[in-house]
C-alpha cells in the first residue's frame, strides 16, 4: 500500500501508483488497469477527487521533467533492486527498493547530501580488508561464468572446498595465471553484492544537444575489498557483451569508491543549457 510519512517527508510508492499520478497531473484520465492503484492512493489520502495531495506535487513534477537521473542496479542474496536520485528543477528526491516490496521509498535531499546518498545506497563502508595474491585481474565473461555457475553446487562444502571447486571451473575455462586464478576464486566464494551506477543528462555532443550516459560498476568482497570492474566497461548495452568479452576487476579502497561516484555527476559545462541550481 502507498503511504506517507510527513515527520520524515517520505513516500512509499510502487510504479503502479506514479503512473496514476501522472495521469492525474496531466488531468488525464486513469486507465482501467490502474484502477487499484488510484483506489490505493485515495484511501492512503495522497488523491482526492483526482487532485493530488499538496505533499505530493514536488515530487512528482521532478520525475516528469529531471534534470539528472542517477540510477542505482544492485544484486544480492534476495535478488536485483533498483534505487536511484533524480534531480529537477529546485529539487532533488532519492528513491530505495526493498527485497519483495513492490513499493519503493522517496525522500527530498539536500543537493549536498547527494554523493552521501548514494554511498548509503550502496553500503559503502571504510572496513579493514585483507590480503589479496594480486590487485587486478584480467580474463573475459566466459571465466566469470563459469565461476558463478558453481555457485548452486557448494551447498554442505567447507569455504576451502568451495573455493577449489570454483578454481577448477576457472582454469577449465581458460585462466591459468595463478595469483589471478586465486584470487578471483576467492572473490566469487566472498562477493557480498555486485552493483552498477550510471548517470543521465540531457547533455551536447560538439555543441549539439544530446543524451549523455556514463556510469561505473563495483563488486563489494566484503573483507576482500572493493572491485571495480573496468572492463566490460559502462554503461553496458544490450547484446554488447559475450562469452569473449574481456573482463578486468582493480581492487579499490571506499575512499575511491567515493571519488567515482562523485565523479558521476556532471559538471555545468556539460549540459545543453546551464542547469537551474538546486
Amino acid at each position: 500500500m502507498p503511504s506517507y510519512d510527513s515527520t520524515r517527508g517520505r513516500f512509499r510508492l510502487a510504479e503502479s501508483h506514479l503512473a496514476v499520478l501522472g495521469h492525474r497531473i496531466e488531468g488525464e484520465e486513469v486507465p482501467s488497469e490502474l484502477a487499484e492503484a488510484d483506489r490505493e492512493l485515495r484511501e492512503a489520502g495522497l488523491t482526492d477527487q483526482g487532485n493530488l495531495d499538496l505533499a505530493l506535487i514536488p515530487l512528482v513534477s521532478t520525475l516528469r521533467a529531471p534534470t539528472v537521473v542517477l540510477h542505482v542496479e544492485a544484486l544480492g542474496e534476495h535478488g536485483t533492486l533498483h534505487h536511484g536520485v533524480t534531480i529537477g528543477d529546485g529539487y532533488v528526491y532519492s528513491h530505495e527498493s526493498w527485497p519483495g516490496s513492490a513499493e519503493s521509498e522517496y525522500v527530498r535531499l539536500e543537493p549536498n547530501m547527494l554523493v552521501w546518498a548514494l554511498a548509503r545506497m550502496v553500503n559503502l563502508q571504510g572496513e579493514d580488508t585483507v590480503e589479496v595474491a594480486t590487485p587486478e585481474i584480467d580474463a573475459s565473461m566466459a571465466v566469470l561464468d563459469a565461476g558463478l555457475a558453481t555457485l548452486d553446487s557448494l551447498q554442505g562444502l567447507t569455504a576451502e572446498e568451495g573455493i577449489d571447486r570454483i578454481a577448477e571451473a576457472l582454469k577449465g575455462a581458460g585462466l591459468t595465471r595463478k595469483s589471478q586464478l586465486s584470487t578471483l576464486a576467492k572473490l566469487i566464494a566472498g562477493m557480498r553484492s555486485s552493483w552498477r551506477m550510471t548517470a543521465a543528462w540531457q547533455g551536447h555532443d560538439e555543441g549539439t544537444p544530446a543524451m549523455q550516459v556514463r556510469g561505473f560498476a563495483v563488486w563489494d568482497c566484503g573483507p576482500l575489498g572493493y572491485w571495480r570492474r573496468e572492463l566490460p566497461a559502462e554503461p553496458v548495452l544490450p547484446g554488447q557483451v559475450d562469452d569473449a568479452t574481456p573482463l578486468r576487476l582493480v581492487r579499490v579502497d571506499a575512499k575511491e569508491v567515493w571519488q567515482l561516484i562523485t565523479d558521476l555527476l556532471p559538471a555545468r559545462e556539460e549540459f545543453a543549457t546551464a542547469p537551474h541550481p538546486g
